[in-house]
């Protein structure tokens, strides 16, 4: 099929009707006829059978469908990407992507300095998952994100900014006071304590699971989230207790919550990316060195 029988197809299927699929692809309905029995004719077999005026798809041609519809999506990304590569000089905006555990504390630190020297430039963030940080940089929807952990993209230059070490939340009056350790907490301590986890599918829940399985330690989860801040928060209404990591954990209710460094040391990276194929903007490497120095002085290193 060629992509002029793809789009009049994708028309009809979506439309039901000859006129329809006219009106939407800006052309006559013969036009329309005429590409559909050249579409049918190099297939060798018709895809829709035509009863009293009426379209109704062939089984071939709803087992096609559903790959037009995934070629659509892509050509849809292809427009977006021929948008922001049309766009993306402007000088006066910065989109910047972030994880949500750096945009509670971090990243609005970073945005109020960066204002403070470009006033001028309008700053739009967004907090997302690491896989969508990772797409919509590809897609050269943003100038820069920032991420816990590494991505495994060849595509994005990592820029380390800090190595932050992970923390354990523990609300107050879960454990007695002989329990609760101030210089650190270690995986054995928590093993009959109600526990606050991760998703196993994300970087600081695998590398929980890996620690605990080196150390021969099993947790007991009671309650599994999505997010680091969804785990500080579950931890401060006192569903259990909840291993973070530090820029999360800057940001806790101390009057409902001990935090304590958890042993021995599991440390993450915080990262800057952008498309190694590009080099940053002006704006973009700005927000990225305020972005460390906020990192320095909320982890207090």
């Amino acid at each position: 099929m060629r992509l002029r029988h793809i789009e009049v197809f994708h028309a009809v299927m979506q439309t039901g009707s000859v006129s329809a699929a006219a009106r939407l692809t800006n052309v006559t309905q013969p036009a329309v006829s005429r590409t559909l029995q050249h579409a049918e004719l190099q297939l060798g077999f018709p895809l829709f059978e035509r009863v009293r005026g009426r379209l109704t798809p062939t089984n071939e041609a709803m087992a096609l469908f559903p790959l037009v519809e995934r070629l659509y999506e892509q050509l849809d990304e292809v427009q977006r990407l021929a948008a922001n590569l049309r766009h993306g000089h402007a000088s006066d905006k910065l989109l910047v992507l972030s994880v949500f555990a750096l945009s509670r504390e971090v990243l609005p630190h970073a945005v109020a300095r960066f204002r403070q020297k470009y006033p001028q430039v309008q700053v739009n963030v967004q907090a997302l998952h690491t896989p969508q940080v990772v797409s919509a940089l590809l897609l050269q929807e943003a100038d820069v994100g920032f991420v816990i952990s590494s991505v495994g993209q060849p595509a994005l230059e990592h820029e380390t900014l800090a190595e932050v070490d992970m923390h354990c939340v523990l609300p107050k009056g879960l454990l007695p006071p002989s329990r609760i350790h101030t210089k650190g907490m270690t995986l054995e301590d928590l093993i009959d304590v109600p526990l606050v986890a991760l998703d196993v599918k994300d970087p600081l829940g695998m590398r929980i699971n890996q620690a605990c399985r080196e150390h021969g330690v099993g947790l007991s989860p009671v309650v599994t989230v999505q997010t680091y801040h969804a785990a500080l928060s579950m931890a401060e209404y006192g569903l259990g207790a909840a291993i973070v990591d530090g820029c999360t954990a800057s940001a806790a209710d101390l009057r409902k919550v001990h935090v304590v460094p958890l042993l021995p040391r599991i440390t993450v990276s915080v990262n800057a990316l952008h498309l190694a194929q590009r080099p940053s903007s002006v704006l973009a490497r700005a927000m990225t060195q305020e972005m460390r120095k906020a990192l320095k002085e909320i982890l207090g290193s």
